[in-house]
């Protein structure tokens, strides 16, 4: 056997295999001799047909078997063998020109393409520097939760006489055409100069108005229209006014308190305001602590400066994917699956170089930390963790297994993101909410 190996670029290369018949005439005969034990011909007793007869029914899927066995473990031994890493796996070149004669060829060349990268180092220490992100919650942001706490929980009723911030419902018509849609209005989104024309307006009232007054996007915002119809109206309309509907905000009182937290865990509203801070502050650590590790991902990333195989990667996706995708599908989501392949390569060196290993226990806790918040608001409670094993099994052997794996790597990484934080420059930054969304928006 012949094995040799092209670098057409950095990241891709060729991989010839010459067989000969004395690579697989051996394995090929052992198995026809055993096969000659077992089958069953016609006219022969079970395991009496001659070899000859078995060879010239059996030969040639016996010889194509044993080929792709000698094949598969040789290529797979030979990359082993080699310093880069292979990405996806080989794919065979096919030549028509070159069509293979099983019956009576005696020496084979396949070639095989494959994608990779070298062997590559990323040593954590100081002069790599990333920022660990805290949101601050302030009063304003408290202040806001609340409000809407409150409107969330409130009485809805239906005034005789609309007011600022009331939801308007009735019919909306063009004042000229044939344009006319029952729509609910919420009066807190549109203009002021045009929410007065319904203040002190009650039911069967007509309110007249010209399109200019609704601005951009509130016609869908605010009316609910689609992008079409708001398109279609230009011109004077009326709005005939069918039920006004408001809602009161609920009291800051103990049966305001329970609703929001449960019997009796706060009991004055300076109680409630602390826990609304504190759980508006627990909810931004956890967010703060995502961004934080997605941005140090990508500083990891780039310094890593990995060139991938991308016209390889996508060929391997479509054809491993087998008629699921399309050439456009892989070429959408590329980028992602790009991300996510480099990061992985990213924390397994990481790993491998300072020995972070996920460990069984580590797959478990992680697990149970996972079910604890998805059923956070259930109320179960003790019940739960009564079960929490059988939950944690079920969930971990769930989808053939893969469930366990994917835990598996979840935990690498956090492991792998706990080390890189302590090794690197990783300066404080606290941040307002708005700045955070600013940063997300990038």
């Amino acid at each position: 056997m012949e094995i040799t190996l092209d670098k057409h670029s950095a990241n891709q290369a060729s991989i010839k295999i010459k067989l000969t018949e004395a690579d697989y005439q051996t394995k090929v005969d052992a198995k026809l001799k055993d096969y000659a034990k077992k089958v069953n011909i016609k006219g022969f007793r079970p395991g009496k047909a001659p070899l000859g007869m078995v060879k010239n029914i059996y030969g040639t899927s016996v010889l194509v078997d044993e080929i792709n066995n000698i094949l598969g473990e040789s290529l797979n031994n030979y990359l082993k063998e080699q310093t880069f890493r292979v990405l996806g796996d080989p794919l065979p070149v096919e030549k028509v020109e070159e069509k293979i004669d099983w019956k009576n060829q005696k020496d084979f060349d396949f070639e095989y393409k494959i994608g990779f990268i070298e062997n590559f180092e990323l040593p954590l220490d100081k002069s790599i520097k990333a920022n660990k992100y805290s949101i601050k919650v302030d009063d304003k942001l408290v202040d806001e939760t609340v409000a809407n706490l409150k409107s969330q929980y409130g009485n809805s009723t239906n005034p005789e006489t609309a007011e600022a911030g009331d939801h308007v419902y009735g019919d909306l018509a063009a004042a000229e055409g044939e344009f006319s849609k029952t729509v609910s209005l919420d009066l807190s989104k549109i203009t002021k100069k045009l929410a007065d024309k319904f203040i002190g307006k009650g039911k069967d009232e007509v309110v007249e108005f010209a399109a200019k007054d609704v601005k951009k996007g509130q016609w869908e915002e605010a009316f609910g229209l689609n992008e079409e119809e708001a398109a279609s109206i230009s011109d004077n309309l009326t709005f005939t006014i069918k039920n006004i509907n408001r809602t009161e905000e609920a009291k800051m009182d103990q049966e305001f308190f329970d609703k929001i937290f449960g019997p009796d865990q706060v009991k004055s509203e300076e109680e409630f305001l602390n826990k609304v801070r504190e759980t508006l502050q627990s909810n931004y650590n956890r967010e703060a602590k995502v961004f934080t590790e997605e941005e140090l991902k990508k500083i990891l990333v780039e310094k890593a400066n990995l060139d991938l195989p991308e016209e390889f990667l996508k060929e391997w996706l479509l054809k491993a994917n087998d008629g699921k995708v399309t050439e456009q599908d892989v070429e959408n989501e590329f980028p992602i699956y790009a991300r996510q392949l480099v990061w992985s390569l990213v924390s397994n060196e990481i790993a491998r170089a300072n020995e972070i290993k996920a460990e069984h226990q580590d797959v478990i806790e992680k697990t149970k930390e996972m079910i604890r918040e998805q059923f956070a608001s259930s109320g179960l409670g003790a019940s739960l963790e009564d079960s929490m094993d059988l939950f944690v099994d079920n969930y971990l052997k769930g989808n053939e297994g893969q469930n366990y794996m994917n835990m598996l790597t979840s935990v690498q990484n956090d492991k792998v993101l706990d080390f890189a934080q302590e090794k690197i420059s990783l300066k404080e930054k606290e941040i307002s909410l708005d700045e955070y969304k600013e940063l997300l928006e990038k």
